[in-house]
């Protein structure tokens, strides 16, 4: 048996916990101002690029959601940066074949509604999801859960979920909860640190059903759009959702298990525009915000705000959707590719630090390849191979999403304006098609767009996660059959030992760039944004920043 490290997480318990607690009453005494506790009275106000979609995080699939959702559920396992952390469990181990997973659970954990943690409740959790029937199957509301166990108990066929279900059960004794699967896949131990795997008290199950939702279709039971219906273990409760107002409001649960949160209020305001976030921030309505303009960060710095980079760990890229003809012909991948300046992108849309990117993983994950194929900017060479290919007066839609920003897209229009000016420098007719970003999932995974900007921020550090997302099975997204990335993809999901793992990911990624089903374009540090009087707390390269850090300084 492989037993994991089992340092102290940033919420741990014990001496650590008990030094950090010093200096939060250290730190909390520094935000008073004549008497008056800042982190007590003052809600720290956060400007957010989008609404939760669920407050029922194995529904979602979406950062937004997944920011709030933290707060509240916490999952067996953490991240501390990009490495996996104890988190509900203090220790846990898998057997050699990665099929067996023993957690030990902590002691003393209680959920927001009084109920104790135990090994029972992590089972009934991982039970409930594999039970889930009719339209809960649909990826539109447990994408994450079937990217990881395959599919359910019982497989709706209506759901399109054909693969069987690698989830072998859970076994509970006490605090050690061990869960099984039939066959290991890299998706493990990840799939554990993933919000949409938040535990919810057991207590709280018993207030809602499960059968509202019988088509993919149907919109999410009401309770997932109510505050305190479910109960978590995490430093806050949920205690407001205004969908009207946009806004949710949490409190600190004082009984939490580690570090108490140093803010009593939290509270999560979207404002979609990236230009009213700044100017939020800078009238004091707000006291942070993410995915900052590149070219507002030094305005910001300059102004005395605080302006943290998160590492890299994305991928934006152009797909080409290859049912869509010509786009199934290679040489007018390629041709479209050598059109577009990706230098252009970097230097004058994303911030400091981005950097065009080769394969569709950022260099930072083990099996980035310096083998694969390049398709440097070349557009004499585009005009050259749209001729010889008879697409001379080639016209094709693209679509790009509209009121969003991505930490992989941090301004989706301008980056959309150069590629077709590029495209058009070589001759090409470039149809706009600007979609709503509600609408533009929905519309990229169905084939509707020929050619579209998207990306990827990672979940976790295995090439599985990127390749896996994209690549595994024929879908309509990228509309291409190729059994050699297909089973290649199987083979090393399936690999547990990371060195040969890590080779079969080189490996793909040089399949994938001579195949070409997009262009990747670049990976980029997304910037998040506090006020003066405010101490930030770590930010994440993963984007799973733990708001409980944070702190009012004293003014």
């Amino acid at each position: 048996m492989r037993t994991s490290r089992t340092s102290p997480t940033r919420r741990a318990i014990g001496a650590a916990a008990s030094a950090a607690i010093a200096l939060g009453l250290i730190a909390a005494c520094s935000s008073e101002r004549g008497g008056e506790d800042l982190n007590e009275t003052k809600p720290f106000i956060f400007g957010s690029p989008g609404d939760p979609a669920s407050m029922d995080p194995v529904f979602a699939s979406d950062g937004e959601t997944f920011r709030v959702t933290r707060q509240v559920f916490d999952t067996l396992l953490d991240h501390d940066g990009t490495e996996i952390v104890p988190g509900l469990a203090e220790t846990w181990e898998q057997n050699p074949e990665g099929t067996e997973w023993t957690f030990n659970l902590r002691e003393g954990v209680t959920f927001h509604d009084g109920t104790e943690l135990n090994a029972e409740a992590v089972c009934q959790n991982f039970d409930r999801w594999h039970n889930f029937t009719g339209g809960y199957q649909s990826p539109n509301y447990t994408y994450y859960y079937s990217s990881f166990f395959g599919g359910f108990a019982e497989n709706d066929p209506e759901m399109g979920i054909e693969a069987e279900s690698i989830y072998a059960g859970c076994e509970a004794d006490g605090l050690t909860a061990t869960i099984s699967l039939t066959e290991y896949t890299a998706n493990f131990p990840g799939a554990f640190t993933m919000a949409t795997t938040g535990i919810v008290s057991p207590a709280s199950l018993e207030q809602i059903t499960d059968d509202e939702v019988v088509t993919a279709d149907d919109p999410l039971p009401q309770y997932t759009q109510e505050a305190g219906v479910l109960a978590g273990t995490g430093p806050y409760e949920l205690t407001e959702w205004d969908h009207g107002a946009q806004s949710v409001t949490l409190e600190r649960y004082d009984d939490f298990w580690g570090e108490t949160a140093n803010v009593k209020t939290l509270i999560f305001n979207t404002i979609s525009d990236e230009n009213a976030r700044r100017q939020a921030l800078e009238a004091g309505d707000i006291q942070g915000y993410d995915l900052v303009a590149p070219a507002d960060v030094q305005p910001l710095l300059d102004a005395g705000f605080q302006v943290p980079e998160r590492d890299v760990f994305n991928i934006l890229y152009m797909a080409y959707q290859q049912q869509t003809a010509p786009l199934d012909d290679h040489d007018v991948r390629a041709a479209l590719s050598h059109a577009i300046d990706r230098q252009r992108i970097v230097d004058s849309v994303l911030p400091p630090g981005g950097e065009v990117a080769s394969q569709f993983i950022p260099p930072t994950i083990d099996g980035w390849s310096e083998e694969v194929t390049t398709y440097d900017y070349d557009p004499e060479l585009a005009t050259q191979m749209l001729a010889d290919a008879g697409q001379e007066d080639l016209s094709i839609e693209v679509c790009y999403p509209t009121d969003v920003t991505r930490p992989y897209m941090p301004a989706p229009k301008d980056i959309f304006d150069i590629i077709a000016a590029d495209l058009e420098a070589v001759g090409v007719t470039v149809e706009a098609t600007p979609i709503s970003w509600v609408d533009y999932i929905p519309a990229t995974r169905s084939g509707d767009c020929p050619m579209y900007l998207l990306g990827w921020t990672g979940d976790f550090t295995d090439a599985y996660n990127f390749l896996g997302t994209w690549f595994s099975t024929e879908t309509t997204e990228w509309g291409f059959d190729e059994p050699e990335i297909f089973d290649g993809l199987a083979a090393a999901a399936a690999e547990p030992d990371p060195e040969v793992r890590t080779q079969m990911w080189a490996d793909l990624n040089v399949t994938i760039m001579d195949q070409l089903p997009g262009l990747p374009i670049s990976s980029s540090p997304p910037s998040i944004a506090f006020a003066a009087n405010v101490e930030p707390m770590e930010v994440s390269p993963l984007t799973q920043e733990d708001f409980s850090e944070l702190s009012f300084a004293s003014e």
